[in-house]
């Protein structure tokens, strides 16, 4: 799929039940090793409980996916020269970028003739989640559930969840945060008057829903799913 933006043409993926009635949108984004197997795997999962997911390359201004090659499994040894080379490319996705990028992609995802008319999602998974976090404090009466996880959702500072209106789970990894800092965190959700449910997965390092990298923890997989689908459940159909 190619979404029309103010910079180009997104490529992207969507993943949807095969029956023909109009399903909840969720937009997903994926982490910063973009789109992939396990990429399509986990939008198929989600697509298999009644969503409509779409999955945009947000790296497309450096072209289309792949932007760069990637080993069929991501070892430890191969994290840090491809952290290296993709950094630079998160450093150019500014704020206004990824807002600009979002109304495109929530429009795209609204207007398939396959999603119904209800409030939407966004998903995201390492950097995903912060540009989910982004996207949904920056649509409050549209989007209504929010879950990112090993992901740096108060990169943009506290007063950033101010905006949030939808029900979130931020799932961590308990390589990356501290309980001190989680508990900030959540005191600035409470602060926001947030629904939300923010907690440390055990034993888990960064990126450990992927399953194509060292760091996968298949307990840390099915607890992304325990929390995330009923997350969805419970808010869009509330909305």
């Amino acid at each position: 799929m190619q979404i029309p933006t103010t910079d180009g043409l997104a490529d992207a993926f969507a993943a949807y039940p095969d029956h023909g009635e109009q399903h909840p949108g969720v937009l997903m984004n994926p982490d910063a090793f973009g789109i992939r197997p396990v990429i399509r795997d986990l939008a198929a999962e989600l697509a298999g409980h009644g969503y409509y997911v779409l999955v945009p390359n947000f790296f497309y201004r450096e072209g289309p996916t792949p932007i760069i090659d990637l080993p069929g499994h991501i070892g430890e040894a191969d994290r840090s020269a491809l952290a290296a080379r993709l950094m630079p490319l998160i450093k150019e996705l500014t704020p206004e970028r990824v807002l600009s990028d979002a109304d495109a992609y929530l429009g795209f995802l609204t207007a398939q003739p396959e999603v119904g008319a209800g409030p939407i999602a966004v998903t995201g998974y390492c950097i995903g989640g912060l540009l989910a976090t982004r996207t949904a404090a920056a649509h409050p009466g549209q989007v209504a559930a929010l879950a990112a996880f090993h992901a740096p959702v108060a990169a943009d500072g506290p007063e950033s969840l101010l905006r949030l209106t939808a029900d979130v789970h931020f799932g961590h990894a308990a390589t990356d945060i501290t309980p001190e800092a989680l508990g900030e965190l959540n005191q600035s959700l409470e602060a926001a008057g947030v629904t939300y449910t923010s907690e440390i997965y055990p034993g888990t390092v960064h990126g450990f829903t992927m399953s194509d990298t060292d760091a996968f923890d298949p307990a840390g997989l099915r607890l992304h799913w325990d929390r995330l689908l009923p997350l969805l459940s419970r808010a869009l159909a509330k909305g």
